[in-house]
């Protein structure tokens, strides 16, 4: 999008270094992205951008933040983030959170009920999907090879295709499957829920919007509901014609989503 500029640094918090990038003014706005890392740009954060001060850091270990060996947890990522907004002085921080990223902005949520101003879950892991016809499993990076898991992001492959290509160069390749090496240290037993988050969320005071595709392969639509009933002040969206990866599948629509909730106070 013409007008943004994007800055790239390197933050440290809790000893961990982040690449974290940044662009717009206004409220603060912390974006957090999926298990497969995220490309330094992308439609959905410029949109983002052009109306407020965005910030999207890439996760310990995923894309070019380096690995703390350490790291054992989902939510020492979401400890870690929190250092980050008070290592940058931004106080009440929107947050919005894609896939694994919107289990880390739970957790980041339950940590601190007040300290935020809105909270934006996007297809999000992080609560067991419920059993029956309309659940199911969360889909299991170990039995997915990384190409078949990237593609089970998009309902439309040509929305694949436009964001990395019809094939993917092999830099991407070995990012998909360095980030995969990641979430297995971090997020495996059990495999990308939490069994105590669905219980710490009733503490949660912010306005919360949450935000499936109708055809999500990757998170069974199920879940959606399991979050709109934990969080005391949710709502809840559903897009259409859209698989997993909502802001890269359709970006007009999610930051049209996510400015109007925001908008509403």
């Amino acid at each position: 999008m013409a007008g943004v500029n994007w800055t790239d640094s390197t933050r440290e918090a809790a000893g961990v270094k982040l690449h974290v990038s940044r662009a717009g003014s206004g409220r603060p706005l912390l974006v957090l992205h999926h298990e497969t890392g995220t490309l330094d740009r992308l439609p959905f954060y410029d949109a983002l951008a052009a109306q407020y001060d965005v910030m999207v850091p890439h996760h310990p270990g995923y894309s070019r933040s380096p690995r703390p060996d350490w790291m054992r947890s989902v939510r020492d990522i979401a400890v870690v983030y929190r250092g980050l907004l008070a290592e940058l002085k931004v106080e009440k921080a929107a947050l919005v959170g894609l896939g694994f990223g919107g289990w880390i902005a739970a957790e980041m949520a339950s940590m601190a009920p007040a300290d935020l101003s809105h909270l934006v879950l996007v297809g999000a892991m992080g609560i067991k999907p419920p059993p029956g016809d309309k659940g199911g499993d969360i889909l299991d990076l170990a039995v997915t090879g990384y190409m078949d898991y990237a593609r089970a992001g998009f309902y439309d492959q040509k929305a694949f295709d436009k964001v990395y290509g019809a094939e993917p160069p092999t830099d991407q390749l070995e990012m998909w499957d360095i980030c995969r090496e990641m979430s297995f240290r971090i997020a495996w037993k059990p495999y990308m829920y939490s069994q105590t988050l669905p219980h710490l969320l009733g503490s949660v005071r912010v306005p919360s919007l949450v935000v499936w595709g109708d055809h999500d392969k990757v998170v069974p639509q199920s879940a959606a509901a399991v979050y709109a009933k934990a969080l005391p002040n949710a709502k809840t969206e559903i897009v259409k014609d859209c698989g997993h990866c909502v802001d890269m599948e359709q970006p007009d629509a999610l930051a049209k989503l996510v400015t109007n909730f925001i908008a509403q106070g």
